[in-house]
């Protein structure tokens, strides 16, 4: 039996299966949709796998719901800050980098703004 992997991607499943059934689309038609395979859909729907955010663009694209919305429920995004969410937009939407390099620079991104926090709160 396969183990789910953190909270944010439960729910992200979860969400996304709302709105295939919302859309009237059977998990083969948003696959098919999404350019994405059928079990590996279904892997994401049951929190299985964590996807890229290049094929939650896709997903989105084929649901017409914001991609951005699904960048938080994955946890790509936090949903209370616009200007650190319109960077770590930019860096997820570039397609000239990895899925690696995004992660990192996304990484690096954060942690220079905790640094700038802490000290101004020192």
């Amino acid at each position: 039996m396969a183990t789910r992997i953190g909270g944010a991607v439960g729910s992200l499943g979860d969400y996304l299966r709302e709105q295939r059934v919302a859309n009237r689309l059977t998990l083969r038609q948003l696959a098919e949709a999404a350019g994405v395979s059928n079990p590996y859909l279904s892997q994401i729907e049951r929190g299985l796998r964590r996807p890229s955010a290049e094929v939650l663009q896709s997903i989105a694209k084929a649901l017409r719901i914001s991609a951005e919305t699904l960048y938080v429920r994955a946890g790509f995004l936090n949903p209370e800050d616009g200007e650190v969410r319109s960077v770590e937009l930019a860096v997820l939407a570039d397609t000239g980098l990895t899925e690696r390099q995004k992660q990192s620079l996304l990484d690096v991104y954060r942690s220079f703004r905790a640094a700038n926090t802490n000290q101004e709160g020192a």
